[in-house]
């Protein structure tokens, strides 16, 4: 009777630390939400081929700009933002990414905590709220904002950077 005991506990602990490793603190908790009606956008990405990324560098390389308010996401190239693949990015800037100040030191301060290597997914929505802090940076006027963003942005390259530092 005892091994039986012995048998379920040892089961039970090992689910529990399955369970507990396996639902682990999101770094984008809203990529989570369902967005604008469609299951197929629950953490969306946008890099999912070779193609992908270079359209990314491209549309970056085009002077891509994300704003602050509802629509935030402008490409000045018409062909470029008439992609379909497109779409997947402005979710990703318009209902992802954090522009708050408090919700990026937020990202930063779970960045400085995080031990392991960020998933290709987390490691793409940081780029690109990396984008957005320095946009952001370049908009402010007000020396103290200026200050506490600049802080901002240079966490969130260190994170960006120990991530594509070998372990």
């Amino acid at each position: 009777m005892t091994q039986w005991w012995a048998l379920l506990v040892i089961g039970y602990l090992s689910s529990y630390h399955a369970a507990t490793r396996h639902h682990r603190k999101a770094l984008y908790p809203s990529a989570y939400w369902i967005k604008r009606g469609t299951y197929s956008l629950i953490n969306p990405t946008f890099q999912h081929s070779l193609e992908d990324i270079n359209l990314l560098f491209e549309i970056l390389l085009a002077g891509m700009e994300i704003l602050g308010d509802e629509h935030s996401l402008l490409i000045p190239d018409e062909e470029l933002a008439s992609l379909r693949s497109v779409e997947r990015l402005e979710v990703i800037c318009e209902d992802i990414l954090p522009k708050k100040l408090s919700d990026i030191r937020r990202l930063t301060a779970d960045l400085a905590r995080w031990r392991q290597p960020l998933s290709w997914q987390d490691f793409e929505k940081t780029v690109l709220a990396l984008v957005y802090t320095s946009q952001m940076l370049a908009r402010i006027t007000d020396q103290h904002q200026r200050k506490v963003w600049m802080e901002t942005l240079i966490q969130l390259f260190q994170a960006v950077q120990r991530d594509l530092r070998p372990f």
